[in-house]
């Protein structure tokens, strides 16, 4: 049986702007492999990728505040989420605020579901 909320997920992480381009097509693999025999595999692939390229809430925090962070991302928007970590860290967010971060971080904490 097919889990939407994961199907939607998995599409929610490939379409965010911060999502790692080498995700991409293996969320697309799995995406394919749904109602395949190659499901399972496919979907072992996801999770390993994942855990692999979702970010905790405590790595991205000294990103932000890093000059490289300011480098990458610009002093203004480093700051702000920095700030906007530190906050969702606060409120019990377990992995980094990104878009792709926040879909993947979904789906390795409902991985069984899939």
């Amino acid at each position: 049986m097919v889990n939407e909320n994961v199907l939607n997920k998995v599409k929610e992480v490939m379409a965010a702007p911060s999502c790692y381009e080498g995700l991409k097509p293996i969320c697309e693999n799995y995406l394919k492999a749904v109602g395949t025999a190659g499901e399972k595999e496919a979907a072992d692939q996801l999770k390993k990728a994942l855990k692999a390229d979702v970010n905790s809430i405590d790595e991205v925090i000294p990103f932000f505040e890093s000059e490289e962070g300011e480098k990458v991302l610009g002093k203004d928007t480093a700051a702000h989420l920095a700030a906007a970590a530190k906050e969702a860290k606060a409120k019990g967010v377990k992995y980094c605020i990104c878009p792709a971060c926040t879909a993947g971080g979904w789906l390795l904490d409902h991985e069984s579901e899939f």
